[in-house]
């Protein structure tokens, strides 16, 4: 399975990403504390331009886009965190496939929720993705392992209550993680599978 060197993680290349565009927003905003408005309703997914002027490119943009400084350090630690243990699990196109997709999948759902958080609501982060990859990783340790995933599942929304606040998008998280977690199921039914056919060949032979 192709993974990247440990000097070359994805992971650290999706967090340098993440922060590149920090600091491209920043010297578009001016300001380095916290983003500016120009470049959050340009490039931050903002519900009322995205289904009245199709801008659909925020629905991936507002993946990297972060509000300010603080929540971009806590997402990129979280990312970190749960990133190089993803690396173990997972190739490259899957890592990649679990992040997007689960990212996609929060801000669709944040988007099916307009009529609930209003047309006018504004959405910037990475964390639908993070919950993703941590919902993958979780789920898919525990099933290939053989355990039960009924504790994962509950360690997950554990997680995804405990972030719950002001100014936090429950809906992106929720969204994110869901995606994850049916990845992570997929990939380690697909894993043992596989396990199964090798053995029985090798038995066999």
């Amino acid at each position: 399975m192709f993974r990247f060197s440990k000097k070359f993680s994805l992971t650290y290349v999706i967090i340098a990403l993440n922060i590149a565009v920090y600091v491209f927003t920043s010297i578009v905003g001016g300001n380095f504390i916290t983003t500016g408005e120009e470049p959050i309703i340009l490039y931050g997914q903002v519900n009322y331009f995205v289904l009245h002027y199709g801008y659909y490119w925020q629905l991936f943009t507002s993946m990297f886009v972060h509000a300010n400084s603080v929540y971009l350090f806590g997402n990129m630690l979280f990312l970190l965190i749960f990133g190089l243990r993803a690396e173990e699990c997972f190739n490259v196109k899957e890592y990649l496939a679990t992040y997007f997709l689960s990212g996609l999948a929060g801000n669709l759902l944040t988007l099916l929720l307009t009529p609930l958080f209003g047309f006018d609501y504004i959405s910037v982060g990475a964390s639908g993705a993070i919950f993703g990859v941590f919902g993958a990783t979780t789920l898919y340790i525990r099933r290939t392992i053989g355990q039960s995933i009924i504790g994962a599942l509950m360690y997950a929304f554990f997680l995804l209550m405990i972030n719950v606040g002001p100014n936090v998008n429950v809906a992106a998280h929720l969204g994110g993680l869901v995606a994850g977690l049916a990845i992570g199921y997929l990939l380690a039914s697909r894993r043992r599978i596989r396990s199964r056919y090798q053995y029985v060949f090798k038995y066999s032979a």
